[in-house]
């Protein structure tokens, strides 16, 4: 599956973004590494501020539609009217 990108709210860096489930306009930033900061003084890596906050998705989601035309057919009992 391929996740849209959008751009972290905190360090601007394009990323990947998950929809949440129940929500179809939004999308939790995925998990990323601060551009400047990969590593804390112990040796830790340290993910972004901005992963895992919450975004508006680029493309909203909408509902597919179709249009179906309704037969023509003329009712059994038609005759019976005259």
């Amino acid at each position: 599956m391929k996740l849209p990108r959008v751009h972290c709210p905190k360090c601007e860096r394009p990323v990947a973004a998950r929809p949440i489930p129940g929500h179809l306009t939004k999308g939790a930033v995925w998990r990323h590494d601060a551009p400047t900061l990969r590593r804390d003084t112990d040796g830790r890596l340290l993910s972004c501020g901005g992963s895992l906050e919450v975004v508006e998705l680029p493309t909203p989601g909408v509902q597919l539609t179709f249009d179906v035309e309704a037969p023509e057919v003329e009712p059994l009992d038609a005759m019976a009217l005259f």
